[in-house]
């Protein structure tokens, strides 16, 4: 078996699974999020971008059904027992194979979660499972019911966060001596890529952003690649992952002499993120980490030029992104407690004057201070 938690700690995640869903009521749960997969068994596909659900019911037992490609992925990496296979074929409505199924678990007419806020549900799927149970049950959105259970992590959890965050500054040391004037975006890229997958690293799950000139203004990755001016600037996001579990760092590196509007906006975020590690702590709510990154940046008149979030929630994640649901956005209730991996960003993007500058990096939340898992400093870096 390809597990990288030990039966027990499986086991006690089901149990507070289960104890949760008899808390809201709920006979079954019907888990399409990949990831909500991975932490409850350990099932390790891609498997998800055709249809497959995870059945977990109120007692505890489950089965997954899923495609002929995936059984034996199944039996290999998680602690699923039970795996029905639905079969390709024209015209094919898995959603009515997954009926049948759940009428043989005995759940006609029961109240039963569906995680419909993922990445692993297609707006087609949706149609064919509303139209299938709609009147087989009582059907419910629980899309961030794991989620929820997901944020804090065990002590297993945090071992694999800190190995993805040393594989991130890993990936920044492989970096640096390759930014400089003339230097090539590729070559920089492959160095950060090759020294997370050096040190036994995943993929991660969305790409790493780069970008260099008018590129380093952009929040996404794009195709193309350029070579670094003698006066330049290049943003960089990215994530050293382990057993998927992620750990992001952001920079925008300067190279030649910096403008006075990038030392004023590294300024502005390195004094923010300062100030947000005073607030990342129990007792704080994540709307609060917000209301310290917008209220110091629009105090030095920033407000058009940074974004409506500055980070989230990070841990075991499958593409298209590593981002979780949790994040720092205005009103957010969630609270902050102890063992949680949040990722905090600083990103301004001044187009009037073509400057871009980002900082941050992933923390640990302890009963006090936060701790942060990379192990280098928030410094301006300059080339």
């Amino acid at each position: 078996m390809a597990l990288h938690f030990e039966r027990s700690e499986y086991a006690d995640r089901l149990t507070r699974l289960t104890e949760k869903m008899q808390s809201e009521k709920l006979d079954a749960l019907l888990l399409f999020a990949q990831e909500s997969m991975y932490w409850l068994t350990g099932y390790d596909t891609f498997g998800y971008c055709f249809f497959q659900t995870l059945i977990v019911k109120a007692d505890g037992t489950m089965t997954l059904l899923t495609r002929s490609a995936d059984l034996r992925q199944a039996r290999h990496t998680s602690t699923i027992e039970n795996v029905v296979v639905w079969v390709d074929r024209t015209n094919a409505d898995p959603t009515l194979d997954l009926k049948n199924l759940l009428s043989d678990m005995d759940l006609l007419g029961a109240r039963i979660g569906v995680e419909y806020d993922t990445h692993g549900m297609t707006g087609r799927v949706a149609r064919l499972l509303d139209n299938q149970l709609s009147t087989f049950g009582q059907i419910s959105d629980a899309s961030y019911l794991v989620s929820g259970l997901r944020l804090v992590k065990s002590a297993a959890e945090i071992a694999y966060a800190k190995r993805a965050a040393e594989l991130a500054d890993d990936a920044l040391d492989a970096a640096l001596p390759l930014i400089r004037a003339g230097g090539d975006e590729a070559e920089i890229l492959a160095a950060m890529q090759g020294a997370i997958f050096l040190g036994g690293g995943d993929y991660p799950a969305n790409e790493f952003i780069i970008g260099s000139g008018a590129d380093a203004l952009l929040c996404r990755y794009k195709a193309g690649r350029r070579n670094l001016d003698a006066t330049d600037q290049l943003t960089l996001e990215w994530a050293g992952t382990a057993a998927h579990y992620h750990a992001a760092m952001m920079r925008t590196v300067l190279i030649g002499e910096p403008s006075m509007r990038h030392q004023e906006l590294f300024k502005a975020c390195h004094e923010t993120i300062q100030a947000i590690e005073g607030v990342l702590r129990p007792g704080q709510v994540f709307g609060d980490v917000f209301d310290t990154h917008a209220r110091i940046l629009d105090e030095r008149g920033l407000s058009r030029h940074r974004l409506n979030a500055c980070g989230y929630s990070l841990g075991a994640r499958f593409s298209p992104s590593w981002m979780e649901h949790q994040m720092f956005h205005v009103g957010n209730p969630q609270e902050i407690l102890p063992g949680m991996t949040l990722f905090v960003h600083m990103i301004i993007m001044d187009s009037d004057s073509g400057a871009a500058m980002t900082l941050g990096h992933t923390y640990l939340t302890t009963e006090s201070d936060p701790q942060p898992l990379s192990r280098h400093d928030l410094d301006l870096i300059l080339r």
